[in-house]
């Protein structure tokens, strides 16, 4: 078992929910997905994601209770896919292995094109207003800057293909192997 939370977060496109589907089912770890409930949330009111950002920027209640509830559910044997899951775990005192995947502007949109069958031109705006509006909120809220905060390991899934990207994380975040006595 693995001692610790495992916190994949990433720019939309960068390929996090990929990694963390493919590392839970690897490790055998809970996945929990703050990305999920946020779009659950933003469909039950009726909104696109953009819409929802925009009214989260003016209501931090949201980002607040979707938080608290991610960090209920840290715990060891759990992989939490959220953008600043493992950030918020580090300053609640609770053992994480945080983990940002990443990759080039042009190849995450051309990936949210491709994923939401829209053009490019609509994904560029929609990745950019995204990354903005989480910006904004996370430094009013948590005083957590994205672009500056640490990862144990960043993983740029740029030029590779989702299994090594989901093997990097997985071979970083699995306990070393137990040796018995000589």
């Amino acid at each position: 078992m693995i001692g610790w939370v495992v916190a994949i977060g990433g720019p939309p496109g960068s390929g996090k929910s990929t990694a963390a589907r493919r590392v839970a089912d690897e490790l055998g770890l809970e996945l929990r997905s703050a990305g999920e409930a946020f779009r659950a949330e933003a469909a039950r009111r009726g909104l696109d994601l953009e819409a929802f950002g925009r009214y989260a920027e003016a209501h931090p209640e949201i980002d607040r209770g979707l938080d608290r509830a991610m960090q209920a559910l840290a715990r060891p044997g759990r992989l939490l896919d959220g953008r600043i899951q493992g950030a918020l775990c580090r300053r609640n005192g609770i053992p994480v292995r945080s983990i940002v995947v990443t990759a080039e502007e042009g190849e995450r949109i051309r990936r949210v094109a491709q994923r939401d069958r829209c053009p490019l031109a609509t994904a560029a705006r929609e990745v950019r207003a995204r990354e903005a509006s989480e910006r904004t909120r996370y430094l009013a809220i948590y005083g957590i800057d994205l672009d500056r905060e640490p990862a144990d390991l960043t993983v740029d899934s740029t030029h590779l293909p989702p299994d090594d990207v989901a093997r990097a994380i997985a071979d970083f975040v699995r306990p070393p192997a137990r040796r018995g006595p000589a």
